[in-house]
């Protein structure tokens, strides 16, 4: 089982349920080019804000502030192109409740904001003083050293020089209390926080209010359970012994196992579930050798009529690289599940055709 985290964790202040009001989630998915999603998004509003502290906030504002013609040489699908070359969007604030030592964006992915075309960072230097335990944390550990110098950099900008069409807006220590709006969105409201001495935020009850028109909850994923699978809903998680998913009782299911963020939650990077990844299959292949194994002549996955294979991997992946050749670029995502799927299938079509 590796299927990950689907959804957003909610965010439980008034107005959050407001047209306008968007999980990243759900947003992620329809620039990915997820089969299941809409094709469209509603790109309509000048000024938005981005709550996070982590790089799915980052992810989130990196798309909707940067310019269609930068992605037009990636994979990333034609109908999302075209919607963000007709957005009209110029501001996007980016609120973290934390300070800036405690944020947790990855210093290489915070960096790549400023490297968009025709993107201003502008960040207030005032949210830049370190508190006590800001101090601490920076002295401990090197990640978060750099990342309060790129932010301290971008500080120190002259204004004069932020002519960009379009500005990130880096907000620190500020948590949202509502959103503002009747029918729709038309603002939120903020407040400010700060670090008490175990770390911990703590509101300081001084509210600020921001005109938006559109808000994208990054707060955090979480997972779904799989209908016959035991699932731990406090967690977010399969029950499971380094990946070995166990029944109630604590017991291995024999031939069950997950990965991914459905085994660990919906946290860290690449890395992270690789190690988890390589744990998971090293205990499957030890199980394999102790299994009793019964000869058959049927195949075992013959009923798996829509799964597909290696092999129809490769012809999708064939498929993309075609369609992006005739673009001038590697790749073009292909996003209807029929049309992988026909891809996929080729083969047997044409065996079933003669």
């Amino acid at each position: 089982m590796a299927t990950g985290a689907d959804l957003d964790v909610a965010l439980d202040i008034p107005g959050i349920d407001l047209p306008g009001s968007f999980g990243a989630a759900d947003f992620v998915a329809w620039y990915d080019g997820h089969p299941d999603v809409p094709r469209t998004w509603p790109l309509t509003a000048e000024t938005v804000a981005v709550l996070g502290a982590g790089n799915v906030a980052l992810d989130v504002t990196r798309i909707l502030a940067t310019h269609a013609s930068a992605l037009s040489r990636t994979d990333t699908p034609d109908a999302v192109l075209d919607q963000l070359a007709a957005s009209p969007l110029r501001d996007v604030h980016l609120f973290a409740r934390r300070g800036p030592a405690d944020v947790r964006f990855s210093a290489m992915e915070l960096r790549e904001l400023a490297e968009q075309d025709d993107v201003d960072m502008i960040v207030d230097p005032e949210e830049l003083a370190l508190d006590e335990h800001a101090e601490r944390m920076v002295a401990q550990f090197s990640q978060r050293r750099i990342i309060v110098r790129t932010m301290t950099e971008w500080a120190a900008l002259d204004p004069a020089s932020r002519t960009a069409s379009r500005r990130i807006h880096l907000h620190l220590r500020q948590r949202p209390v509502r959103l503002l709006g009747s029918d729709a969105v038309t603002g939120i409201e903020m407040e400010r926080t700060a670090s008490d001495e175990l770390g911990r935020m703590v509101g300081t009850g001084h509210l600020l209010r921001y005109e938006v028109g559109a808000v994208y909850r990054a707060v955090g994923y979480r997972s779904t359970p799989v209908p016959g699978m035991p699932f731990d809903a406090d967690l977010g998680v399969v029950p499971h012994v380094e990946g070995r998913v166990v029944d109630a009782e604590g017991a291995p299911i024999p031939r069950l196992y997950a990965t991914g963020w459905i085994k660990r939650g919906p946290v860290g990077l690449i890395g992270s579930t690789k190690s988890d990844a390589a744990q998971t299959i090293g205990h499957l292949v030890d199980d394999l050798d102790a299994l009793e194994r019964e000869a058959r002549d049927d195949d075992p996955i013959a009923h798996l009529t829509h799964a597909v294979d290696f092999d129809g991997w490769l012809r999708i992946d064939a498929a993309e690289r075609s369609a992006g050749a005739d673009r001038g670029r590697e790749r073009t995502k292909l996003v209807e599940r029929e049309e992988m799927l026909m891809h996929a299938k080729q083969e047997q079509m044409m065996e079933a055709g003669r």
